[in-house]
């Protein structure tokens, strides 16, 4: 007879992902009908992005917009430098993942993210978005450890800032190439 395992729902899963619950994240490895529920966790903080950049900058459409969609594009750059790293140069003995575990576990990662709409306060906007990246990051930490099934938790906080750094310096690069000039 096989037995049916109980799933926590969206709700659960969000906070037990903000709280670094590896239960949580094992749970969303396992799961593969949660890929449109991490994909959901990934567009509100991205959201939350270009929302609370509004307590420094205006909350235009276009600059929600454009915020938005750049969050988006970081996080899933992130998690493709995450995956290569973490999967081809840094695997365990026991580390067996395909893209969608991996997608799913650092998508509920990007859950603290969603803070970042704190930022539309004025004032607040700095303190709030370090807190998110470092919270993130923090998550992001306990999703690869479990998505790669790693024994070590050294090596996965070393998997995610080498690809955290990588990305940063994409995105500065990019930014100074294609960004307004400031004079």
């Amino acid at each position: 007879m096989a037995t049916r395992t109980a799933t926590n729902s969206f709700l659960q899963r969000l906070i037990g992902a903000a709280a670094l619950d590896a239960a949580i994240y094992e749970e969303v490895e396992a799961d593969p009908s949660a890929m449109s529920q991490a994909l959901a966790v990934v567009v509100l903080s991205s959201l939350a992005a270009g929302i609370g950049t509004g307590g420094i900058g205006g909350t235009s459409i276009g600059n929600i917009g454009f915020i938005s969609v750049a969050a988006l594009l970081a996080w899933a750059a992130w998690a493709l430098i995450t995956f290569e790293i973490g999967s081809r140069l840094m695997p365990e003995p026991q580390t067996r993942v395909d893209v969608g575990q991996l997608m799913r576990t650092i998508g509920f990662s990007a859950a603290p993210g969603m803070l970042r709409l704190f930022g539309a306060i004025p004032g607040v906007t700095i303190p709030a978005f370090a807190i998110a990246a470092v919270w993130m990051l923090a998550a992001m930490i306990v999703a690869v450890r479990q998505a790669l099934d790693y024994t070590s938790t050294a090596r996965a906080i070393a998997v995610c800032l080498f690809g955290w750094v990588l990305v940063g310096i994409i995105a500065v690069v990019l930014g100074l190439t294609f960004g307004p000039t400031l004079s």
